[in-house]
């Protein structure tokens, strides 16, 4: 049975946040190809995993036979998110724009389950495992517009998922999402629309190639 990983970190419901309707639209085509599947949510707005502290991130460096009990609670809850991580044949991560980087909740999951000599590395246990992330955002900051040097999403995502997890990692990315909120981008709206088309159909599509890939 191929099993889904399904990560939402925007603090907005339902079709009110981007990254949610489009991972909504992949999680249909996924089920149509796996309808006997496992899909496994979590909401990092609704349930926040722990920040990590001192006590579970020394627990990564310290023998199990030498952890205080702090570090072996500590620790126990970055092995539960790691191992669900590890059992997922592939991953989706809704990752909105917040303030120029990932919501904090995110960066908390990810802080982790990371961890070096076994996430991490060149033995990394999660290597090789596809993830999509919806990188929604309320402006554009692709190449060439006015702030492309304030595109922190998919550089750290980059960094953090391809190179250091060694994940297969692709990227969707609806932007504009403000247009039609914000009167001063009134202009950009049918950008934004054309966006949010192409994010949806970019959803379905990767969504039911990325089944049959792991179902051959």
């Amino acid at each position: 049975m191929v099993t889904l990983l399904h990560i939402d970190s925007s603090v907005l419901p339902g079709e009110a946040s981007s990254s949610r309707a489009v991972a909504a639209a992949f999680l249909d085509a996924w089920r149509e190809q796996h309808p006997q599947g496992r899909v496994i949510h979590r909401d990092l707005a609704a349930a926040p995993v722990p920040h990590i502290t001192a006590a579970g991130w020394s627990a990564g460096q310290t023998p199990p036979d030498e952890r205080t009990p702090e570090q072996a609670a500590a620790f126990g809850e970055r092995v539960r998110l790691i191992e669900e991580l590890e059992r997922a044949d592939a991953v989706l991560i809704g990752a909105p724009m917040h303030n120029f980087s990932v919501p904090s909740t995110l960066k908390a999951w990810l802080d982790n389950v990371l961890l070096p000599g076994r996430t991490s590395g060149e033995s990394s246990s999660v290597q090789g495992t596809p993830v999509t992330v919806i990188a929604s955002r309320g402006g554009s900051y692709a190449p060439g517009t006015p702030r492309e040097g304030f595109e922190f999403v998919r550089n750290y995502l980059e960094a953090v998922l391809g190179r250091t997890l060694g994940m297969d990692l692709d990227f969707i990315v609806p932007e504009l999402t403000m247009a039609p909120r914000n009167p001063a981008m009134a202009e950009l709206i049918p950008l934004y629309e054309a966006s949010r088309r192409r994010a949806f159909e970019e959803a379905a599509r990767k969504a039911k190639e990325l089944a049959e890939r792991l179902a051959a």
